[in-house]
């Protein structure tokens, strides 16, 4: 059965660390416009930037694509998300980060191939086996542990799951979570209305509370990594990269 998928970019002007980086040039395109073309190189039906600032609009509309405004009151890009996809008829919604340039597509259709195969799965992530051990210390990176179909357990900035014979936490065996989410359209919008959850307001990892509710996430293993950047320094280095490609 053919599914209509929508991938939507969520994208605010305002980040405390770096003011309108969705409009940050790198190799002569905006940040957004190189997270718009890679999500449109996937196999979704539809890419769309949902925004709450008119600068940004301008940007997208510039380079052919597609982009609505949203409420600037939301608290969260998922709910930006199920916003934007309101009345549009989509099957499937994928949540792409709208700062992460390097973002490869193969990563978005490895997201969505769980969904497209099983109805009753609601929600869907990726996650990259772990290998620097700075990083399983880094609160910064969320960490995830899966059962045995590939649904997740539980997502933790801590170092999970601990080896409490090592000295220190050890990335062997360790996944970190991508950020990139698929969602059952009419799940989005029952997720986007629930409740904040402890565990959610205790790590501050809103898929938590897709958990504490009883909804299941499927998490898909990828060897692609990803590039978030949220500082003037992660901006540099990505520009490195793409001067190198």
């Amino acid at each position: 059965m053919a599914h209509s998928v929508v991938a939507v970019i969520p994208a605010r002007y305002q980040s405390s660390r770096l003011p309108g980086k969705p409009l940050a040039d790198i190799a002569g395109r905006t940040m957004i416009q190189h997270v718009y073309e890679r999500t449109a190189s996937a196999r979704v039906d539809r890419v769309c930037v949902a925004t709450d600032d008119e600068r940004i609009m301008a940007v997208v509309k510039g380079f052919g694509g597609e982009a609505v405004m949203t409420s600037p009151d939301h608290v969260s890009g998922t709910d930006r998300v199920a916003e934007a996809v309101r009345g549009l008829g989509a099957d499937l919604v994928v949540n792409v980060q709208g700062d992460e340039p390097l973002l490869n597509p193969e990563m978005i259709d490895a997201a969505l191939q769980p969904l497209r195969e099983d109805s009753q799965i609601p929600m869907g992530t990726l996650a990259h086996p772990l290998t620097n051990p700075a990083e399983a210390i880094n609160s910064d990176v969320v960490k995830v542990v899966c059962d045995r179909k590939g649904f997740a357990l539980y997502f933790s900035r801590a170092p999970i799951p601990l080896t409490r014979e090592a000295d220190s936490p050890q990335p062997e065996g360790m996944l970190r979570h991508i950020g990139l989410y698929v969602y059952r359209a009419d799940f989005l919008q029952v997720f986007s209305k629930l409740p904040p959850t402890p565990l959610e307001t205790r790590e501050r990892l809103e898929q938590l509370r897709a958990l504490e509710h009883g909804y299941r996430i499927r998490v898909v293993e990828t060897s692609h990594e990803v590039i978030g950047v949220d500082t003037p320094d992660d901006l540099k280095r990505v520009r490195g990269l793409f001067e190198q490609s």
